[in-house]
């Protein structure tokens, strides 16, 4: 079986269960306390933050320990927001943050007096610094910008953000969940976020690093223990494992990154031409190495997905039809492009030559298989007689039948005629556009009906 989703979670780093292991036997005692036992667990702890903080680049005393990494992005936005209430509660986020960003940012908005920007994105998935720094006011308390996104893996301008944001004297949280295990994030920023899951550490254990002089005000009650900002007793055997895999993936990131960028570059070029009608999602050059996503017409995607688990491949998906909430994902609807049949390949370090190879042998059988189950059109069906403009009623029909019906009868109407597709399914609004452009067709726009939308498009060739 290849494990291709560690965008998710990647595999327990080796390093990791050894340490792990190790600290269960030393690191069981409480650190605050001043005998034997609580003497050497503070040395584990004080030593793991040490490793942490070299890898991160800030100091010891900015960087605590937290429950998770949505923990760390919840209370560095909550803190950081209330420390600075005085300047104001106007919150800026990315349109393509991870979700825990977007609920803080939510739950920021539903308070008293809280606003929230969001600032869009290009269709590769970056911000423009530029549209960033233009979203900054008088009364920004917060700015969050990722460092890479954990869909597409389009890297982020942080250092350009991070310097309008610092000239406007607000500060800018990067969630790097995605990136530390890469590399240091470049910038000034102000505060950092991670979870080590991603990075190969154990599950449990994220980092909150708020810088020196960042107004900063802990929400809930107090605790002594991680300065107040990380309440209850420290997971040390997973904190001590968190920290030593990262300062081991770092030791291999550069020679790793290489070769996951070769393979990842193989996907990217070679997935149009052995799979029609695909679409290529995320920045082409400004990525992380391991992360690869593309979009297939006519595809119901949790099919897809399960037809590649049998297989023996794992991947993940934003399309709607993946989702409990029939919904396309976030990070692909703002950055408009094809949700319907998306794939996300996330390599883990290790990842061979030979299980990529394999991949693209089965990944072309696969959805020509799925697309036949779902009776969409092929490249061989002869184009039919004109006629009338048409109604094609996709009313309860979820993606991705709406455009598989539109293709079929395209090529009933005459050039300059126009097909009407009415569809309750909010991945229409991305898939009818997105078909459109990959078909040469004029996509018209969106109209309201008595149920759902009217999406219409003119055929043009």
């Amino acid at each position: 079986m290849a494990y291709f989703d560690a965008a998710s979670a990647a595999p327990l780093h080796p390093v990791a269960r050894q340490a792990l292991l190790a600290s269960l036997d030393e690191g069981w005692a409480d650190p605050a306390r001043l005998y034997r036992e609580g003497r050497r667990a503070r040395l584990l702890l004080d030593a793991a933050r040490e490793a942490a903080a070299e890898a991160v680049g800030c100091r010891a005393d900015e960087l605590v320990f937290t429950p998770s990494g949505t923990r760390a992005v919840h209370s560095g936005m909550a803190g950081a927001l209330a420390g600075r209430r005085r300047v104001g509660r106007h919150l800026i986020v990315s349109a393509v943050e991870h979700s825990s960003v977007l609920h803080a940012a939510e739950a920021h908005e539903a308070a008293d007096g809280g606003s929230v920007t969001q600032v869009p994105v290009e269709r590769t998935g970056a911000v423009d610094p530029a549209a960033y720094a233009a979203a900054l006011r008088e009364d920004t308390a917060l700015a969050c910008l990722q460092s890479a996104n954990h869909e597409v893996g389009t890297e982020q301008p942080v250092a350009e953000v991070a310097r309008a944001c610092r000239a406007a004297g607000v500060p800018l949280l990067v969630d790097a969940a995605q990136s530390l295990g890469w590399g240091r994030v470049e910038g000034d920023w102000s505060l950092l976020t991670a979870g080590a899951h991603k990075w190969g550490g154990p599950s449990g254990v994220g980092l909150l690093v708020v810088r020196k002089g960042v107004r900063y005000a802990p929400q809930g009650p107090g605790d002594e223990r991680e300065s107040g900002r990380a309440p209850g007793f420290e997971n040390l055997p997973a904190i001590v494992a968190a920290a030593a895999s990262l300062r081991a993936v770092r030791a291999e990131a550069a020679a790793e990154a290489a070769r996951l960028r070769e393979l990842t570059e193989r996907i990217r070029s070679r997935v149009p031409g052995l799979v029609p009608d695909v679409e290529v999602v995320g920045d082409p050059s400004r990525r992380l190495p391991g992360i690869v996503t593309f979009s297939c017409l006519y595809v119901d995607g949790e099919t897809l997905l399960h037809e590649l688990d049998r297989a023996g491949f794992s991947v993940s998906s934003g399309s709607s039809c993946t989702s409990s909430t029939l919904t396309p994902s976030h990070v692909l609807r703002a950055m408009g492009v094809l949700s319907e049949g998306n794939v996300r390949v996330s390599l883990p370090p290790g990842t061979t030559a030979e299980d990529v190879e394999r991949f693209l042998e089965v990944l072309p059988g696969t959805v020509a298989a799925v697309r036949e189950k779902l009776g969409a059109p092929t490249a061989t069906e002869t184009v039919r007689a004109a006629g009338p403009d048409l109604v094609v009623d996709a009313l309860g029909r979820r993606c991705p039948v709406p455009v598989i019906e539109l293709a079929k009868v395209i090529g009933d109407v005459p050039v300059g005629g126009t097909v009407r597709v009415l569809s309750d399914d909010e991945a229409a609004r991305l898939d009818v556009p997105a078909w459109c452009e990959m078909r040469g067709q004029e996509y018209v726009g969106e109209e309201k009906a008595d149920r759902g939308s009217a999406y219409l498009v003119r055929r043009v060739s």
